[in-house]
C-alpha cells in the first residue's frame, strides 16, 4: 500500500526565532545607553506613525534558504516608512522589503573586532544607510553614512565635549550628535 504524504507548513518560529540567546546588554551602562537611545529616538518621532524604532530586536533581511535564516539584532534600529507597533522580530521581506535605515551599536568589553566587523558587513550588505558605533569607555561615537550603495570604510568620530556636529546630516543623528537624548522619564 502506498500512502501519499501531505505537505506540511514549516513552523516559522523555528526559521525565525525571536531570540538569539544573547543578553540585551553586558552591563548597566550599556543597558542604560541602549534604552535611553531607543526611547529618545522613539520620543523624537512620537508624532510620526510611520517610524518604527526598536531595541535588540532580531532583523531578518531575507527569507530563509534551505532552513537557514540570516539575522542580526542591532542594539537600536530605526525604520522609516514602517508603522509603529509590536513585532516578535523584524522580517524585512514582510515589511515591504524596507531595511532599517539607521542602526546603533553600543560597545561593551565582550565585543571583539571580528564580531563588530561582521556586524558592519551585515549592515552594509543589507542596506543600512547610517551606522553608529558608540564606545562608552572612551566616549567616542563613530558614524558611517551610506555612499554608492555601501557604508564607506572611513568614518566620522564625535566626542561628547565637541561643540559642533562636523556637518553631519543623517536622518536621526543630527539630533544626538548636537544634543543629548533624554529618557522617557526625564522628558516627563
Amino acid at each position: 500500500m502506498v500512502q501519499q504524504l501531505q505537505p506540511t507548513a514549516v513552523d516559522s518560529d523555528w526559521l525565525y526565532p525571536e531570540s538569539d540567546g544573547k543578553p540585551l546588554s553586558d552591563n548597566t551602562v550599556q543597558f542604560r545607553l541602549i534604552t535611553t537611545l531607543q526611547g529618545g529616538i522613539d520620543a523624537l518621532f512620537a508624532d510620526d506613525h510611520n517610524v518604527f524604532v526598536a531595541g535588540d530586536l532580531l532583523w531578518y533581511p531575507v527569507e530563509a534558504v534551505e532552513g537557514v535564516s540570516k539575522s542580526q539584532a542591532p542594539d537600536v534600529m530605526v525604520v522609516f516608512g514602517r508603522p509603529k507597533g509590536d513585532r516578535r522580530s523584524y522580517k524585512q521581506f514582510t515589511e515591504e522589503d524596507i531595511a532599517p535605515q539607521v542602526v546603533f551599536e553600543i560597545l561593551s568589553l565582550s565585543n571583539t573586532k571580528a564580531e563588530m566587523d561582521s556586524k558592519f558587513n551585515f549592515y552594509e550588505r543589507y542596506g543600512v544607510e547610517e551606522y553608529y558605533l558608540y564606545d562608552p569607555a572612551t566616549n567616542v561615537l563613530k558614524g558611517w553614512l551610506q555612499q554608492n550603495k555601501g557604508l564607506p570604510k572611513n568614518k566620522t568620530s564625535h566626542k561628547e565635549n565637541d561643540n559642533h556636529c562636523h556637518g553631519w546630516r543623517g536622518r536621526v543623528t543630527f539630533r544626538p550628535l548636537c544634543s543629548p537624548f533624554y529618557s522617557k522619564f526625564e522628558l516627563e
